[in-house]
């Protein structure tokens, strides 16, 4: 298994002195996944929950949502220099009822862990494929429970106590308790990550669940909220407008800028007790 972190010699400059010491740096390695041994696409990710980060980005591309769409992953043959397993190439054996995959979702191309992967083309794509009605999920958060996500969700960042780079998504009850914590340098992967475990756990649909990441909002996490039948998704920073809008089409409460004892509640508020 890759590692998730590595050490490096630098030179750390405080005011007018300089000493050479050892850093702590997030891992970041490709991770090609494949579908029945046919290449789907390479992503940037680090090493860790790679079974649950394919799972999820299934998930999120409409090809399975339930456990039994799974039959199989498994790690594939990847060696370095030496010969050693790189654990960078993972292949997905989808069930025998799940129908083929759309070749346009076969991408075969490198993708940064800067950015999300959307085989959709909007909106309407996801109207297309979501399976739950995210709309009608009653649950209801008080804005205390919402202000202390981001305190519960830091507190579990392992790896970014150490090394200060990773984005993190945390899976919540809508009491505030931690379910599930999942890092990564991209903030996609996390979320991958956390419905990849909820997937291969059979809780899908998470129906009452808060969904928190450490960064902003984007398009491309609304989308894996709605695929996942996640209720409410909250960020510490701000939301895109394409990602109001699609919070708002989907049915999703969106809320950004969460920091402190104060938040912006983008889309369906009607889920804030007040």
């Amino acid at each position: 298994m890759g590692r998730v972190t590595s050490r490096h010699k630098i030179l750390r400059l405080d005011g007018g002195e300089s000493v050479r010491r050892s850093d702590t740096l997030a891992a970041e390695e490709p991770l090609e996944i494949r579908v029945s041994g046919r290449t789907l696409t390479v992503t940037m990710r680090t090493p860790g929950d790679d079974f649950d980060l394919v799972a999820g980005f299934l998930v999120s591309e409409g090809v399975v949502g339930a456990t039994h769409d799974l039959a199989r992953l498994r790690y594939c043959a990847g060696t370095d220099d030496e010969g050693r397993n790189t654990y960078n190439v993972v292949d997905a054996v989808l069930g025998t009822h799940v129908p083929p995959l759309d070749p346009g979702l076969q991408r075969g191309v490198w993708t940064s862990s800067a950015c999300g992967i959307c085989g959709t083309a909007g909106i309407e794509g996801l109207r297309r494929m979501a399976r739950w009605d995210v709309a009608a999920d009653e649950v209801r958060v008080t804005p205390e429970v919402l202000y202390a996500l981001p305190g519960r969700l830091r507190a579990a960042q392992k790896v970014f106590d150490a090394t200060g780079g990773l984005h993190a998504a945390g899976l919540f009850t809508a009491d505030g308790e931690l379910v599930c914590v999942r890092e990564d340098v991209g903030r996609h992967n996390a979320v991958d990550k956390v419905v990849g475990w909820a997937l291969r756990e059979g809780r899908l649909p998470l129906s009452g669940h808060l969904l928190a990441v450490s960064g902003r909002a984007s398009f491309e996490l609304t989308q894996k909220a709605a695929m996942a039948g996640i209720p409410v998704l909250t960020a510490v920073s701000a939301p895109s407008s394409l990602a109001v809008e699609l919070a708002e089409d989907a049915g999703v409460t969106l809320v950004g800028f969460l920091r402190g004892r104060s938040a912006n509640v983008y889309a369906n508020t009607r889920r804030v007790e007040l």
